[in-house]
C-alpha cells in the first residue's frame, strides 16, 4: 500500500506530527497559564489581607484586645509551656519532613517547579531564621512583660 499510494502515508504523517505539535504547544501553554492563576491568586489574597488589616482596624482591635486578655489570664506556668509547645511542634529541628511538606506546597503553590535542593536549603535555614526571631521576641517582649515568664521558659527549656 506504502508502495501504491506514497503521498498519502507522507500527508497522513505530516498531519499526525502537525496534530502531535499543537498538542504538546496546548500542554505548555496550560502550565504557563495555570502557573499564572497561582501567583495572580496569591497576589489578590495578599492585597486582600493586606486592605483588610489596613481599613479593617476595629475589628483586630478588639480581637487583639480579646486576645490580650484571654493571655493575661493564663499562668506563667502555662504560658512557658505553651512557648515550648508551640516552637517545638512549629519550628522544631527534629521535623524536617513537616517543613518539607509546608515548603514544597508553597513553592507549588507560587508555579514553581519541584526543586529539591532549593527545598532542601531553606528547609535547613528557614527554621532557624524563625527560631531565632521567636527567641528574639521572648527576650525582648517577654522580658519586658512579664520576667517570671522568661525564667520559667528557661528552666523549662533546659
Amino acid at each position: 500500500m506504502i508502495k501504491e499510494y506514497p503521498e498519502i502515508r507522507l500527508q497522513t504523517f505530516h498531519i499526525g506530527i502537525h496534530k502531535e505539535t499543537i498538542q504538546l504547544i496546548k500542554m505548555y501553554n496550560e502550565e504557563r497559564i495555570h502557573t499564572i492563576f497561582h501567583f495572580s491568586t496569591n497576589i489578590i489574597s495578599f492585597v486582600i489581607l493586606s486592605a483588610y488589616s489596613i481599613l479593617g482596624n476595629e475589628e483586630l482591635i478588639i480581637l487583639n484586645s480579646w486576645v490580650q486578655e484571654f493571655l493575661y489570664n493564663l499562668s506563667d506556668t502555662i504560658k512557658a509551656f505553651s512557648i515550648l509547645l508551640l516552637t517545638d511542634l512549629c519550628i522544631g529541628f527534629h521535623s524536617p519532613h513537616g517543613w518539607e511538606l509546608m515548603i514544597g506546597s508553597a513553592y507549588k503553590d507560587f508555579g514553581f517547579a519541584h526543586n529539591d535542593q532549593i527545598i532542601s536549603g531553606l528547609v535547613s535555614t528557614f527554621p532557624v531564621i524563625i527560631d531565632t526571631i521567636f527567641k528574639y521576641w521572648i527576650f525582648r517582649y517577654l522580658n519586658r512583660l512579664s520576667p517570671s515568664l522568661v525564667v520559667i521558659y528557661h528552666s523549662m527549656n533546659d
